[in-house]
């Protein structure tokens, strides 16, 4: 059962962040956060990303507003990047960051704009 879920897991991670992330991910894994990766990749993708309750493209949106309002911007960056793979728009990922900003303050805006400004400006030259 819980390779099952791994399994599980691994495929919408794969599908969301992308099979080149996800391998670079793995790759840098040491025996220290194996443990860790393990857990989110199980319950995080698996038990949450996979629930009929909210589609893909939500889910995503709603990571994007999370982790900006938090100021977690390593992995923001990952999730703008991930848009690509979630069918989210710049224009929605726009509103979201607006949203942040009059819930969770101008300052988690301003950086988060910044991290999507930079994203967006990398994958335009990677041609994506």
């Amino acid at each position: 059962m819980a390779d099952e879920l791994f399994d599980k897991g691994m495929a919408v991670r794969k599908a969301v962040l992308g099979e080149a992330y996800v391998a670079r991910a793995e790759a840098n894994k040491t025996d220290f956060d194996a443990d860790w990766q393990r857990y989110v990749t199980e319950h995080a993708w698996a038990a949450v990303w996979t629930r009929p309750g909210l589609e893909r493209r939500i889910r995503s949106m709603l990571t994007i507003s999370m982790l900006a309002a938090l100021g977690r911007l390593d992995e923001l960056g990952a999730h703008i990047r991930a848009t690509r793979n979630t069918g989210v728009t710049q224009d929605e990922v726009k509103e979201v960051l607006l949203q942040v900003g009059v819930y969770a303050g101008a300052p988690a805006a301003n950086s988060a704009f910044a991290v999507a400004k930079r994203v967006y400006k990398e994958m335009e030259a990677e041609g994506k």
